[in-house]
């Protein structure tokens, strides 16, 4: 297996080749989970997934519940599919509670103050849902609880992986939560081993190929239990050394090939870069800070057959919000008219 393979079926699997499904709920639960803290970004992260769909019909999905936007796996936004939303939680949420817990003592969050915010959070979506994050501020402070910015931030973090709220509809362009149990009630209880198969599963069919220090990245997990998640799903799976780290990929993926050129402007965060440790087949190491900022922040980059070759940013303008581009070098006549042709997309997804 060489970079070349590895790259064309990455973009196979993450559905930037002949997407096989027409829905944003279908894409979320392919990928399993998508990093969105940037939420206009992340909207794209889908949308670029799913040719001729636009920016307001993925906000559609998300303000309708067919897509949750909550913290989980990683302390971060992600979007999940409603399909996948309580199961990763319960595998999840212990894990990130571990992971704030020095912030919640610095903050002075203990249990019993957090089991109070919840309550009040809870009454105030069952009476009101759609709230923003100021005005659940600005009811918890009438009730007597310290809130500024951050302490708020942490109680909504628990909120959210206690499976209290999720993402509301957008209201004036903000972002609001609303009651988890409302958008998606929960059916069943799940075992250990089955949402450790669940996980790895879809990160692998759907990431591939990808190393076993890939995964615990992108899904937070432990050494010993990411062993244990591949131990479940190594039936399905090919596992191939390459110099020496070992790929892991489904079965299905084994013999595809790509044979067009293609470029495509993905959105900062997108899981085609993030959700990799180690990004060395996509992003040659002297354009490393040009992509991703010393303090850690994805700028959005062009991909041109699955590596980076340059960087791209949305610009508004009197015909509304278009792309403009900066390649780490000069791109010949050919590669023009394909970045040309993935900045028309991003356009199009934005009228």
């Amino acid at each position: 297996m060489n970079i070349a393979d590895i790259t064309t079926m990455r973009l196979a699997n993450q559905q930037l080749v002949k997407t096989r499904y027409k829905t944003p709920r279908e894409i979320v639960s392919w990928m399993g989970a998508m990093q969105a803290q940037d939420f206009n970004m992340a909207k794209w992260g889908v949308g670029v997934r799913l040719p001729g769909i636009t920016d307001k019909q993925v906000e559609k999905a998300a303000d309708d519940g067919e897509l949750i936007r909550t913290h989980i796996l990683r302390p971060t936004w992600h979007f999940v599919s409603r399909d996948d939303i309580h199961w990763m939680l319960q595998l999840s949420a212990p894990r990130v509670k571990l992971a704030i817990r020095s912030s919640d003592r610095d903050l002075e969050l203990s249990d019993d103050l957090l089991r109070k915010t919840s309550a009040i959070i809870h009454k105030a979506l069952e009476r009101e849902s759609n709230l923003t994050r100021q005005e659940l501020g600005t009811i918890l402070k009438k009730a007597d609880v310290e809130c500024d910015s951050r302490r708020l931030s942490h109680i909504m973090y628990h909120a959210e992986l206690d499976g209290l709220v999720c993402n509301g509809a957008v209201k004036d362009k903000k972002q609001t939560y609303a009651l988890l149990e409302q958008r998606v009630p929960k059916t069943s209880n799940y075992n250990v081993d089955e949402t450790l198969y669940r996980l790895a599963y879809k990160y692998f069919q759907s990431h591939g190929p990808a190393t076993i220090q890939d995964f615990i990245w992108w899904s937070g997990l432990t050494a010993s239990e990411a062993r244990s998640a591949l131990a479940l799903i190594k039936p399905d799976f090919i596992f191939e050394t390459a110099g020496e780290q070992t790929y892991i990929f489904h079965q299905s993926s084994s013999d595809y090939k790509h044979k067009d050129h293609v470029v495509h402007f993905l959105p900062a965060f997108d899981e085609l870069l993030v959700s990799y440790k180690d990004r060395k087949e996509i992003l040659a190491l002297i354009h490393h800070k040009k992509v991703i900022t010393s303090n850690g922040i994805f700028k959005p980059a062009i991909f041109y057959n699955g590596e980076i070759i340059g960087v791209w940013k949305k610009v508004s303008g009197k015909n509304g919000v278009l792309s403009e581009t900066d390649c780490f070098s000069q791109p010949d006549r050919a590669l023009s008219k394909l970045i040309k042709k993935a900045s028309d997309d991003f356009d199009a997804y934005m009228k």
